[in-house]
């Protein structure tokens, strides 16, 4: 590995680890905007956003993409169904982690990885090896658990889970950027939230203005929360493996996890406890299964570089003799 290729990896981690560490701790942040709900941090929320990207657009002259998107009805309504769904998620972690649920929040990142998976196989047609089967089938055992644990089921993790997981299969069919996404999913937010918040204002229960300026600053920081670390983690898709950003991923949810314990001194009876031990053990079969297939690919593509590789020395040897 060069000197410059050792760089750029360590870029990538730096970043990888700014944009889950950001995620992770994010639940410290939404409890600092109350007295606001969380329907009018959510419409702040999508409205700095657009600001913040529009903003960053501006500064890296990068708008080709907007005129191409507009062309292409197709792409713009998968753009559509992305904004509604992250509308959704976003709302229901916001509520969550004000409502004092940031350990059930923090489920719902730990079961994504099954939930997008049994979506590949349900909406794919997408097969399993036997290790993903078992990943999956404990998974949904966890669920049973954690049903019985909190007396109902884990509404809010399934939620944040298959609302996330669609979303990554819709933005998979768009095949946008992290900003330029983010972008035109909050241009459609822009108008519906710009719209409560007026409503809001005009009914007296806006507190943008009358909590004053530092309440202010927090609102619109949203759109810096909210942006920012798809950015850093934009520069670290293109610059580490993605075996090495599966893992980095868990790093949020075992942020949000701690501190749902540890800071916010939410319950954990052993019922919870088992149900995340499954939770975990699937995700760590899962990990090791990926790992193995990704060692598997690597010895089959310097296998498969082989023959090509002894073909040179050979080739010029008999160019030598020629001349």
């Amino acid at each position: 590995m060069t000197r410059k290729s050792r760089g750029e990896r360590h870029i990538g981690l730096l970043n990888g680890f700014a944009a889950y560490g950001m995620w992770g701790l994010v639940p410290l942040f939404w409890p600092l905007l109350k007295p606001a709900g969380a329907v009018e941090i959510l419409a702040h929320r999508m409205t700095w956003s657009l600001v913040f990207v529009a903003v960053a657009l501006v500064f890296v002259r990068r708008w080709a993409w907007a005129g191409e998107l507009l062309r292409q009805p197709r792409r713009l309504a998968l753009v559509a169904v992305a904004a509604a769904v992250i509308t959704v998620n976003w709302g229901v972690y916001i509520w969550s982690v004000n409502s004092g649920h940031v350990v059930e929040a923090s489920l719902g990142y730990f079961i994504n990885p099954l939930v997008t998976i049994a979506m590949g196989v349900l909406l794919l047609k997408e097969r399993l090896r036997p290790v993903q089967w078992a990943a999956v089938g404990i998974g949904f055992a966890a669920v049973v658990v954690l049903t019985v644990g909190y007396g109902r089921p884990p509404w809010i993790s399934l939620t944040l889970a298959f609302s996330f997981a669609t979303y990554g299969l819709v933005k998979k069919k768009v095949n946008l950027g992290g900003v330029e996404s983010l972008a035109a999913e909050t241009a459609i937010q822009f108008l519906p939230a710009v719209g409560y918040l007026v409503w809001l204002s005009a009914q007296g229960e806006s507190t943008f203005a009358a909590e004053g300026a530092g309440h202010m600053a927090l609102l619109a920081a949203t759109g810096v929360v909210t942006a920012l670390p798809l950015v850093c983690f934009g520069a670290a898709a293109i610059r580490v493996p993605l075996s090495t950003l599966g893992l980095l991923q868990y790093l949020a949810p075992v942020f949000q996890f701690l501190l749902g314990i540890l800071y916010f001194h939410e319950a954990m009876p052993a019922e919870r406890w088992a149900g995340f031990a499954l939770v975990w053990l699937a995700l760590t079969l899962l990990t090791a299964d990926a790992w193995r297939a990704a060692r598997r690919a690597r010895v089959a593509a310097a296998i498969a570089a082989a023959p090509r590789t002894a073909e040179k020395p050979a080739s010029s040897a008999s160019a030598a003799v020629d001349a």
